[in-house]
């Protein structure tokens, strides 16, 4: 089983990242990164715009453990289309690869901002077929 992370690459996607690859090691295990790529399936379903998106998610993922002096697990990423939901995009992976953990980033928001708003953080929390683990920048 694996330990899968939400990519994003924002502060708290790092923090998430470095997290997931702590608990990775911890629990001798590897790591999944996940990637939605785009709004719509469309947007992505070119097999060379995919596998782009792949290798940017790669470098990024390398920069941050190089910037850290972080020492990752075996590690790959996986892509999909958002299809419009990204929650359920990624909810999809998580069972798709059976992973055990998922680790997420979220950044603070204002009571306002939780209740005008939807969240892609709650609603994984919320319908997560494994437990998750949210994390915070710095």
């Amino acid at each position: 089983m694996s330990i899968a992370v939400a990519h994003s690459d924002t502060p708290e996607g790092r923090a998430a990242l470095l997290a997931a690859s702590a608990w990775a090691e911890t629990h001798d295990t590897d790591l999944l990164v996940l990637h939605v790529e785009g709004d719509t399936a469309s947007e992505t379903t070119r097999p060379e715009a995919r596998q782009s998106g792949v290798h940017e998610v790669e470098r990024a993922v390398t920069d941050t453990f190089q910037q850290h002096g972080a020492h990752p697990v075996d590690w790959s990423v996986v892509a999909t289309p958002s299809g419009g939901d990204v929650a359920s995009a990624l909810l999809d992976l998580v069972v798709e690869h059976a992973a055990e953990l998922l680790v997420v980033g979220s950044q603070r928001r204002s009571r306002v901002g939780k209740l005008l708003m939807g969240s892609t953080v709650q609603r994984v929390v919320l319908d997560s077929p494994v437990p998750v683990l949210v994390v915070r920048a710095g």
